[in-house]
């Protein structure tokens, strides 16, 4: 299985919408409740530093949006977040996404990538993020509102590009 990784296309958006809006309603990882419509799906992915996806004979497995964690004196760090498709997910396709954003984080300008919110039940992101190199900031106690109602911590990771 070849995987392609390339800025996202207009044509991509419907395959995209759906691997977003799936992670958002297993609520245990993006903090967004409502899911995307096709218009809100167009104006996230536009307006991006970069938005990419991983295809595999031009269908979507995955995706992920890069763009500045604060502006002004801030504005050198990146923030990103990823999705992968349920039905791909454990085939390193999120450790292409992470690889491929950082490359295009530092061809963008932005010296460090930071993550302000992986829930500490997302194991899979955890291992990644920490194998990668991450460097683990810090813990929000209950700063992540799970699906179920219940609240979870957070962990911060930042890295160097």
């Amino acid at each position: 299985m070849e995987v392609v990784l390339r800025k996202y296309q207009d044509t991509d958006i419907p395959a995209m919408m759906r691997i977003w809006n799936h992670v958002v309603q297993e609520s245990n990882a993006f903090p967004q409740i409502e899911q995307l419509s096709e218009e809100g799906a167009k104006n996230l992915f536009y307006s991006q530093t970069f938005t990419g996806v991983a295809t595999v004979e031009n269908e979507v497995l995955g995706l992920y949006i890069l763009h500045p964690n604060n502006i002004g004196r801030c504005g050198h760090i990146a923030n990103a977040s990823y999705a992968v498709s349920e039905n791909y997910r454990g085939l390193h396709i999120g450790e292409k996404l992470v690889r491929h954003s950082m490359k295009v984080a530092r061809e963008s300008g932005f010296l460090l990538l930071q993550f302000n919110a992986v829930v500490s039940t997302n194991a899979g992101a955890i291992h990644l993020y920490e194998q990668m190199g991450f460097q683990r900031l810090g813990v929000i106690p209950k700063g992540y509102l799970l699906g179920n109602g219940n609240y979870e911590n957070i962990i911060l990771y930042y890295i160097e590009l």
